[in-house]
């Protein structure tokens, strides 16, 4: 099991930067990849960038120049640093963690709020 807990949410105006934090505990030995899904309102959750084990990222093409995705050494904090950032760009922001137990996202964090001003 692991617990996950998001912060660095926000307003900025458009142009802004924002840096999202995901704290990671427990059971990280099991973590085979962590990821940023977004949810606007009255839209599907999507899937904004990931990083798996290796190091590997993959990003949504919506994100990609703008947004970076980083981990620390210890590998227990995973960043989302998001540049130019639009209007469209508001959601709430939820970390997850995909396991060796399973292929699907079974860890969550309870979200981080990002608005984004015109």
């Amino acid at each position: 099991q692991v617990q996950l807990v998001e912060s660095g949410g926000g307003l900025v105006q458009a142009g802004g930067s924002l840096r999202l934090s995901c704290a990671a505990s427990g059971n990280m030995n099991s973590v085979t990849a962590v990821g940023w899904y977004r949810q606007a309102s009255g839209k599907q959750r999507e899937l904004v960038a990931s990083i798996a084990r290796n190091g590997v990222t993959v990003y949504a093409d919506s994100v990609k120049g703008r947004f970076s995705i980083s981990r620390d050494i210890a590998k227990t904090t995973v960043y989302l640093q998001m540049a130019d950032l639009k209007p469209e760009d508001t959601a709430v922001y939820y970390c997850a963690a995909r396991s060796i137990y399973s292929d699907v996202w079974g860890s969550w964090g309870q979200g981080t709020q990002v608005n984004v001003s015109s």
